[in-house]
């Protein structure tokens, strides 16, 4: 096992790895930005080193100073998390050629699967379905993308050829609109990969996003673990992933199970990754990408399979054989993960950085929340804004919807404006929960989605305690010894929950 691993990320994500860091009893070692010195993720790891300016260039994704750090830390591996360098090939290659372990996939086939341009041509080699999109061989300048658009058929999708989580995506319905998407598309995949190519395939109407779990060791063992349904999107980034997903019965998920393996067979693929598939209104399913890291929404297969795949990428990483087979893996129970952001819903979600001056996190039997922030803390302009995961899990899809509804009414997070009203709204659609979904199911049934007027006994509680400072300070309650904040102390005393502030 490793001595000790440097997480190169922060947040959430970075939060996460430590815990499975310690739950192996191996210290973790945390990088940050100027501007997160006093982040969550720093708190809680064993070391800390400050790898420069908030700019994400000159910190998070300069990767000869990560590299230098995890050396000077005395560090024999670094764990990327998801975005920054996770899907870098070459930091990935400099990582191992500078003698460390990169907990992830090989270099090769983090480049062949990273680049969307090589990885359709790979697939459809191998003989997996994939969207009808550009011939193969043209250069990808602008004459050459307007005239397959043509070609192809409107609507189509400008895409980027590197990252993922939605950036550098454009839809175009108007040939007209095509040269300015393709220069959008472009300034967006630049800004968030270093990569400005991009490329054109169909967009398909009203397609459902599955994706599979796949996993795979050095010793050549490969499996799949079972779907995420990730139809719920806003601005073509996941907001709500489920699995099992409503829409695959037991065949259709055993030939998508395999075709996510034969996916990874291809690429000779090891380690965690996720194979993301288009389901169309006739059940015909077309490889979109593969995502060469651990996903935001991996907690809802843990959930359901009772197991830890951080701990897995570890151990993986290490030279260990895979824990489980295929035949030995089964879902228990259905789970909903929702993902909490820092955002104006009603303002086309646009990023509401701030400070967090009160966060209350749910509780409950199958309730999990993956945070990395808490109250004090503040949600930087300079990154993904991203609080939380809420996961709720339960025996069935109509109890894990109600759990996880019920455990939104139970967050607070008092100080900055958040999509959790807006999460409540999806889960009420009666097209939601008959599983009706698709990925334009947020345009189509919430396009004008307002957010609920606060009634004025919970507004005056949120203002007079947005007017307190942020420190934590904490007082005796002088009866039970126990401890409460101080605002309340200067607010008298209020309770907050699903029923409202009292």
């Amino acid at each position: 096992m490793f001595n000790k691993i440097l997480i190169a990320n922060r947040g959430e994500i970075a939060v996460r790895i430590i815990r499975a860091c310690h739950e192996l009893g191996v210290p973790a070692v945390a990088v940050y930005s100027e501007v997160d010195k006093t982040a969550m993720h720093v708190r809680e790891a064993d070391e800390a080193y400050c790898i420069g300016p908030a700019a994400p260039t000159e910190s998070y994704l300069n990767g000869k100073i990560i590299i230098e750090t995890a050396h000077k830390a005395g560090c024999c591996a670094i764990h990327p998390g998801y975005g920054f360098l996770a899907e870098n090939a070459d930091f990935a290659a400099e990582v191992t050629a500078s003698g460390l372990v990169f907990i992830g996939s090989s270099p090769e086939s983090i480049r062949l699967l990273g680049n969307k341009v090589e990885s359709r041509k790979a697939m459809t080699a191998a003989g997996i379905p994939v969207i009808p999109g550009m011939r193969e061989g043209l250069s990808l300048d602008d004459k050459n993308l307007m005239k397959e658009a043509e070609r192809i058929g409107f609507p189509v999708l400008v895409k980027a050829a590197s990252g993922g989580g939605g950036k550098g995506m454009r839809v175009v319905d108007d040939p007209a609109d095509l040269k300015s998407s393709i220069e959008a598309a472009r300034r967006e995949a630049k800004a968030a990969f270093g990569d400005e190519t991009v490329f054109i395939e169909r967009y398909l109407v009203e397609p459902r996003h599955i994706e599979f779990q796949i996993f795979g060791d050095a010793h050549g063992n490969r499996i799949h673990m079972f779907e995420r349904e990730c139809s719920i999107q806003r601005r073509h980034q996941k907001i709500i992933e489920e699995t099992p997903s409503p829409a695959l019965d037991d065949d259709l998920r055993l030939r998508m199970g395999e075709t996510a393996v034969q996916v990874a067979e291809a690429a000779d693929y090891w380690n965690a990754g996720t194979v993301e598939f288009l389901l169309d209104k006739d059940r015909n399913y077309y490889f979109l990408e593969v995502n060469t890291r651990i996903q935001v929404e991996h907690p809802v297969t843990e959930m359901t399979l009772g197991i830890d795949l951080v701990r897995e990428q570890i151990l993986v990483a290490a030279g260990r054989e895979l824990s489980w087979s295929q035949n030995n893996l089964t879902q228990r129970g259905h789970a909903i993960e929702c993902r909490i952001y820092a955002e104006d819903a009603a303002a086309n979600f646009l990023p509401a950085a701030g400070p967090v001056h009160l966060m209350k996190e749910p509780r409950g039997l199958g309730i999990r929340f993956d945070s990395g922030v808490e109250s004090g803390d503040e949600v930087s302009v300079h990154y993904d804004p991203i609080i939380a995961k809420l996961v709720a899990h339960a025996e069935d899809r109509e109890s894990a919807i109600r759990k996880a509804r019920m455990a939104l009414d139970d967050t607070v997070i008092l100080g900055l404006t958040t999509n959790i009203e807006f999460l409540k709204a999806v889960l009420d659609q009666q097209p939601f929960l008959e599983g009706m979904t698709h990925t334009g199911f947020i345009p189509e049934h919430l396009p004008a989605w307002k957010p609920p007027e606060p009634d004025d006994e919970n507004l005056d509680l949120a203002l007079a305690l947005a007017s307190l400072p942020s420190e934590r300070k904490f007082v005796p309650t002088g009866e039970s010894g126990s401890v409460i904040p101080e605002p309340w102390q200067e607010i008298g005393r209020w309770e907050i929950g699903s029923g409202g502030a009292r």
